[in-house]
Order: structure tokens, then sequence, then C-alpha cells
């Protein structure tokens, strides 16, 4: 999955907000270099940041209905609209998105899971929480996400529809994140199609003390580690460089 940031603020520096162009021309590269799924995002969710500002559905509209409109011009790749607002991720399916990634997935009051059946869309369900507080991290993360998911089909999202994500990075320390990945198959083995997302996150950055451009290979071996450990799928922004890996690991870990 490749992450197209279509935001004025996004942590990694990669933001695109209002260049057209300048998104579809990262869509394409990035379907050529091997995303199967292209991740479009118009609110920053990077809420650790000094200064950060949510936005109104109104605005987050603004920003990715104009680039759902224009990736219907790449070759066929699902879209995915990555959004926390029931009205975004109504207008954004309904506009040809594809795939519904809820990034606050466990506390879903029902509307999100209901436009996701409504639509029959892929549901990723992300973990996040406002405290990096647990007793037992993975085992937490793994009873909320599974709570989530059984809220889900009981609003009518079929099984096969739910893919879980730990949220990485989202009300977790550094400790966490790698604790998460140390027994990511605690979590795969629940039966759900997993999404993980390391990508250039802080966590990686305090191991290797660079800025988030200059952690891709950091986020390699997190990949390499998720997939060893079940991952289905993984959302990164360095989609030439981790598709060979992501090869890779598959061919060593499931042949």
């Amino acid at each position: 999955m490749g992450i197209l940031n279509v935001t004025p603020d996004s942590f990694s520096g990669d933001g695109l907000a209002g260049d057209l162009d300048a998104a579809v021309r990262q869509a394409r590269a990035m379907v050529e270099a091997g995303a199967d799924v292209l991740d479009v995002g118009g609110e920053s969710t990077a809420y650790w940041r000094a200064g950060y500002q949510p936005v109104s559905a109104d605005e987050e509209l603004r920003r990715v209905m104009p680039v759902l409109e224009a990736l219907r011009a790449v070759p066929d790749v699902p879209v995915s609209i990555d959004t926390r607002k029931p009205e975004v991720a109504r207008r954004a399916l309904a506009g040809g998105a594809r795939w519904l990634n809820d990034v606050e997935g466990v506390w879903d009051d029902g509307s999100m899971a209901e436009i996701a059946a409504e639509f029959g869309a892929p549901f990723i369900l992300m973990h996040n929480r406002h405290e990096a507080q647990y007793s037992d991290v993975l085992g937490e993360v793994r009873d909320e996400l599974l709570a989530a998911a059984a809220r889900a089909e009981a609003r009518g999202v079929r099984r096969e529809q739910i893919v879980l994500d730990p949220g990485l990075g989202f009300g977790k320390t550094g400790e966490h994140n790698l604790e998460l990945l140390r027994r990511l198959s605690e979590l795969t083995s629940a039966g759900y199609p997993v999404l993980v997302g390391p990508s250039r996150k802080r966590f990686l950055g305090q191991i290797l003390a660079t800025p988030e451009q200059d952690r891709v290979e950091g986020t390699a071996a997190a990949v390499a580690i998720a997939i060893a450990h079940g991952a289905a799928a993984v959302r990164v922004h360095d989609v030439a460089q981790i598709a060979r890996v992501v090869r890779v690991s598959d061919a060593i870990v499931r042949g």
C-alpha cells in the first residue's frame, strides 16, 4: 500500500496538498514501482506534533476529492481513503475509492462500519489510543481490534472485508511499537489479514537517529519482521525499495 498524502503538514514531509499533477505523478510512480493499493489521506494523523490542527470534513473533502477523480486515469489499482470522518468516507467511496482505512477503528460508533457494509469495501480497522498506557500492549491491542471487528460484523460488514492494523505509533511508545512487531504473530493468528504501517515512524528515528526521509532501511527491517510474523500487507512511503523487500521476504517466508 503506497501512501499518498494530500496534506500540507505530513509528518514525513511528503504532503502534496493542492498539487494535483504531483499527486498523480506520485501515484503512477508508486504503481509502476509495485504498489497494489494507493492510500489517499487529506488530514494529517500526526497528533503528537506541536501545533497539530485537525481539519473540517469540508476541507478534507476539498483536498481528497479532486485526487480521487484524477486517479481514475491511473491504471486499475484500488484506492483507499484514509480518514476518521464518516462524511469523508461516504463521499470518497461514492467518488471512486474502493477501500476504507479507518484510522480510529477501535472507537468507531458504527457509522464507518455501516458505510463499509453499504459499499462492500475492504475495511481497515486501525488501533489508536490517546495515551500510551498499557499493561500488556499486544494483548490489549489484539483484544480491542477483535472487539472492533465483532462490532463491524454486527453492523453488516462481512468478515472477509476486515483488515486489522495495530496502529504503530498511535498511542504507543517506541518500545510498544517494537513489542508489537516482536509479537505480531499473536495478532496475525487471530484469523484476519493484518496491515502494518511502520514507514518512517518516529520509533525508527529513535533507533537510527535519522530524520523522517532517511529511514528507509529501518522501514525495510520492520517490514521484513512483520512479514515473517504473518503480516498480509504493509503501508509505506518508499514503495520502490520496500516492494523489493516484500518480494524477497515473501519468497523466504511463504515460498
